[in-house]
């Protein structure tokens, strides 16, 4: 009687840790890159508070202090106290914006003790690389939300030195006097120092509600509802239409995101003043029926 052959057993494929770390062991070599670029890269402050951290003895690579100047790869293991921090470098780092309509009500943190309802709540996941929160915006206002795979890129937008403007719709009871308008223009103190608007331009409105349209470059806690309340208004309505180059798309609806393709990253990269990374295909979003972000 003829004998069966034996099947032929296929070899393992590996599977989670495994795969991740058979993955690190073929992948081909990334050119190292100064740690201070890869810190801030990885959203954890700018490249000089990078340089000054390392300049503190803060960081350490492969159980030794860093110095100025040092420069790591994937296969490097990079701590900050004590906690190791993950960096992403040419080969996966791709720089992402995605745009989100924010509802009231949402709270822009990652984690709410009292388990409302948060902004990261509604993003996709990311594997090798988390959201950035460009600007925050309070309870109670909706608007514009930014977010981003790249620290640096964040914090060009960000940090006060760059001045890069916010524009509101304001809902104010009540009507502003041509002095009144100026004055906010001219400046006026508050508890945490002197504040401003760059512009404030009337937008109708009916009964005893009046829309203006403001700009301002800074992002203070709740910095324009306590300039109007410096002159005794109450803001009823506070959205955020404009956040440096990147409109509001008049389709985005609240609740809904869309994320920017490659051409309008690299756009915006460029007026942040930053070199354009390499190229990627849009993932997993946009949301149905929603247009293009406008980019100036």
């Amino acid at each position: 009687m003829a004998t069966r052959p034996s099947p032929i057993r296929r070899p393992a494929v590996p599977r989670g840790r495994a795969a991740a770390r058979l993955a690190q062991a073929t992948a081909p070599e990334v050119p190292a890159e100064r740690l201070q670029k890869a810190l801030a890269t990885a959203g954890l402050g700018s490249r000089r508070e990078m340089e000054e951290w390392i300049a503190e003895g803060r960081v350490q690579v492969n159980g030794e202090a860093a110095t100025l100047g040092s420069k790591v790869g994937p296969r490097d293991i990079v701590k900050i106290g004590g906690r190791r921090i993950y960096l992403r470098f040419e080969d996966t780092r791709r720089t992402r914006i995605l745009i989100y309509h924010k509802s009231e009500g949402e709270i822009v943190t990652r984690d709410d003790p009292k388990g409302r309802a948060t902004v990261f709540d509604a993003l996709p996941k990311l594997r090798g690389a988390k959201w950035i929160s460009i600007g925050r915006l309070d309870y109670n206002t909706d608007g514009l939300m930014i977010f981003t795979t790249s620290g640096e890129l964040a914090n060009r937008l960000m940090h006060p030195r760059f001045e890069v403007e916010r524009e509101y719709a304001v809902r104010l009871l009540g009507e502003l006097t041509d002095e009144q308008i100026q004055q906010l223009v001219d400046g006026i103190e508050l508890d945490d120092g002197p504040a401003h608007l760059q512009s404030c331009f009337r937008a109708g409105g009916e009964g005893a509600n009046r829309w203006y349209r403001v700009i301002i470059k800074e992002g203070r806690k709740r910095e324009v509802r306590r300039i109007f309340e410096h002159l005794g208004f109450t803001v009823s309505r506070l959205t955020r239409i404009r956040f440096g180059p990147i409109a509001l798309p008049p389709q985005l609806k609240r609740g809904q995101k869309t994320e920017l393709d490659d051409d309008l990253v690299a756009r915006v990269q460029e007026w942040a003043g930053l070199e354009a990374g390499p190229r990627r295909q849009t993932r997993g979003v946009p949301d149905k029926h929603t247009r293009k972000p406008r980019i100036r």
